[in-house]
């Protein structure tokens, strides 16, 4: 098996692994597991648990404060959830399409495939929410509506996108560039 190393980037809680291995173009983001997360999260599914057993087993009548309380034991528990997913797969297949791959810690994998006839062109969007900012990589599909998210379930930096990105252009055969692209420089007559 002859496999060519190109490059791995770590920032934050994500690692890039980029690879390439007899014609296939594999780029994969991992995540970091976190062992205060995983204890944070069965602490949060205790807590939820107690709270709903103490407002159920309790002697009193059930009333606003315990629906509160069982309100704020299922927040608490979301907030501590433990994400499963072990890294997210682009698998770039030359004449074929791409495979989208989603890596569980169970060993679980998810995995769809697009056609190549059917990828108009891959976006690079800033997504603005009111609370924060973030970028994400995205395939324009031919007959679809929607936007595909090449990556699901994490949210990695620009840096980490912009080469798969670039590879997803090159497979196309899409223009690269863009007014308003990522890695070029912000003009600073505009301002």
């Amino acid at each position: 098996m002859v496999q060519e190393q190109k490059g791995e980037t770590s920032s934050g809680m994500y690692t890039y692994k980029h690879h390439g291995d007899k014609g296939v173009d594999i780029h994969e983001i991992f995540v970091k597991k976190s062992r205060t997360r995983v204890l944070l999260s069965y602490c949060g599914l205790i807590l939820l648990l107690a709270i709903v057993c103490r407002s159920l087993l309790g002697k009193e009548k059930l009333c606003l404060q315990s629906v509160w309380s069982v309100t704020f034991g299922i927040l608490v528990a979301k907030c501590l959830q433990y994400k499963p997913v072990k890294k997210e797969s682009v698998v770039i297949m030359p004449s074929f399409g791409v495979q989208l791959e989603i890596h569980f810690w169970s060993g679980r994998v998810d995995r769809h495939f697009v056609p190549i006839g059917k990828i108009l062109k891959p976006l690079l969007n800033e997504c603005v929410t009111p609370v924060t900012c973030y970028w994400s990589l995205a395939l324009l599909l031919r007959d679809e509506e929607e936007l595909k998210l090449v990556f699901q379930k994490f949210r990695p930096p620009v840096k980490m996108l912009v080469p798969i990105w670039r590879a997803l252009c090159a497979f196309t055969d899409s223009e690269c560039t863009s007014r308003h692209s990522a890695v070029s420089k912000p003009n600073r007559s505009e301002a």
